[in-house]
């Protein structure tokens, strides 16, 4: 038997008068937070939610989110986080891909009407029978959404206590859309075993607070594994206070580091470069001296970057690698025994990973070639895609469409992601190369790089470029700077300054939409 919901159960029995969550200046102990999601099981199970059934989530970094979450783990079902940015017709592609009974959505707001597109989105799926409205005014039972039902008014008069459904380890818990850049999304199955797994692993690879009592800052989307396994889930195993953040704004994140003592913070790279950013006045040497542990993932994360936020900050951040199909951490550049710059390192223990070709056969040496991996942290499969797992799944090893170098030592480096590649001419060029070299102009302070169409060499290299404030950075400045820095076939020939880049919820750049 074993069910992920142990990880607050645990925190609830051993420190159940500790802060579990902060959301502004609300405080939920571990014994309050577990009792409201012993709740929602009774509420569950009372509206005929059965062990393997879906629920989806769509929510933002609020209180909500744990709640839901473990308390249909709770009941044995399996918990389906949503994007809190899908219109309509892609949460009604969602309920119906994975056959969601139950749908638990944020109001929102006027800018971002979740609950109106999420109800709309229920009212089409005959499948789904139960939608909770999940208000902005804790306690409320009156829902501004028209024929809905509240969550505070659903929860009225359930149990405080539950026993959690006996799950088996292979039993799946939560599935993951992927992002669906190559076709609609897929839902990746992680079980119970698969992500208890990733996040013990991850907690032995960070630091602890002297004092004993971690503070984490959740401001990765919950609905993204990301953040779910490495500040929800690692931070509920050490028994840490959750501070959570449901928008990522630079001063406000360094405002709730200096007000809440945080020691740990997990962040995508434009994260760490909305931070130094940041214009408010902040007690940096405090911030330094409470943070232990800073994590970047998502997508690769430039060396300039990590540079600058080490000069800043005083703080290293540790990169690693993963996906949501692995639940997600595959790899870690650990500096408690061996971290090398540039590099998401080597494998997290009981993984393995390895560089094969397009066919699947193993590529010896340095390569560049494509990651495999294997071990506890792989999912089960996609949900219902029996096509797409004979695809990307063999005899155990999950292929990951990243392609990378490998040292002496096995230590990995992310060149790209194979669909990023640009071939210009002939010539196969690595976006993330040239980003890094760009960023080390002096007035750029973002970049990315994609190809775009073009007659005789199939692909052209195109830059899109923040500036730094007040630089007056020109086209043919940059290209001839870069002319100097790059073989012929890989300077950009193209240069677009933009104020900003469009990005995910997650804070990755969207390149599809630069394309």
């Amino acid at each position: 038997m074993l069910n992920l919901s142990v990880l607050l159960e645990d925190g609830a029995r051993n420190t159940p008068d500790r802060d579990c969550l902060v959301f502004g200046e609300l405080r939920l102990t571990y014994a309050l937070t577990d009792m409201i999601a012993n709740q929602v099981a009774n509420l569950l199970v009372e509206r005929g939610v059965k062990p393997g059934d879906k629920v989806a989530l769509a929510s933002p970094n609020v209180p909500y989110f744990p709640f839901v979450y473990f308390g249909a783990l709770k009941a044995g079902a399996v918990v389906v986080p949503l994007n809190v940015l899908l219109t309509p017709r892609e949460i009604a592609y969602h309920l119906q891909d994975s056959g969601a009974k139950a749908l638990f959505a944020f109001t929102g707001t006027p800018e971002l009407p979740l609950g109106e597109r999420a109800f709309a989105a229920f009212g089409e799926v005959d499948t789904c029978t139960t939608y909770i409205d999940l208000p902005a005014a804790p306690g409320a039972k009156e829902s501004a959404i028209e024929g809905a039902e509240t969550f505070w008014a659903a929860l009225d008069g359930q149990p405080g206590a539950f026993s959690s459904v006996r799950t088996e380890a292979d039993d799946t818990a939560v599935i993951i859309y992927t992002s669906g850049t190559t076709g609609t999304p897929k839902g990746a199955q992680l079980t119970h075993n698969n992500l208890l797994f990733n996040a013990v692993a991850s907690d032995a690879l960070f630091s602890r607070a002297d004092s004993g009592h971690d503070v984490c800052l959740a401001v990765l989307p919950l609905f993204h594994i990301f953040g779910q396994t490495t500040m929800m889930n690692v931070g509920l195993y050490r028994h840490a206070t959750i501070v959570l953040m449901p928008r990522f704004d630079g001063d406000e994140a360094l405002a709730l580091m200096e007000k809440e003592g945080v020691t740990m913070f997990a962040g995508v790279p434009t994260m760490y470069w909305g931070l130094l950013g940041a214009k408010g006045e902040h007690d940096l040497a405090a911030i330094a001296g409470n943070l232990h542990t800073a994590v970047s993932g998502g997508s690769a994360l430039p060396a300039e970057l990590a540079r600058n936020i080490k000069d800043r900050f005083d703080v290293g951040i540790l990169e690693g690698y993963g996906l949501s199909e692995t639940s997600p951490v595959v790899s870690f550049n650990n500096p408690k025994v061996k971290a090398k710059t540039a590099s998401v390192g080597r494998p997290i223990w009981g993984v393995e990973m390895k560089l094969i070709d397009g066919d699947f056969n193993d590529v010896e040496g340095e390569g560049p070639g494509e990651i495999a991996v294997r071990g506890h942290c792989v999912m089960k499969g996609y949900h219902n895609r029996p096509d797409a797992n004979a695809q990307v799944m063999r005899d155990g090893w999950f292929r990951t469409g990243d392609i990378a170098r490998r040292d002496e030592e096995g230590f990995y480096f992310i060149v790209d992601r194979s669909k990023d590649m640009i071939i210009r001419g002939g010539y196969n060029v690595y976006p993330r190369e040239l980003e890094e070299v760009l960023m080390t102009h002096p007035e750029v302070s973002l970049c990315a790089v994609v190809g775009v169409t073009h007659e005789t060499h199939g692909e052209e290299i195109k830059a899109y470029v923040i500036r730094e404030e007040g630089a007056a950075l020109t086209e043919e400045a940059l290209i001839d700077w870069a002319k100097g820095r790059l073989a012929a076939y890989k300077y950009p020939r193209l240069v677009e300054f933009r104020d900003e880049l469009p990005m995910t919820a997650t804070g990755k750049i969207l390149k599809r939409d630069l394309r």
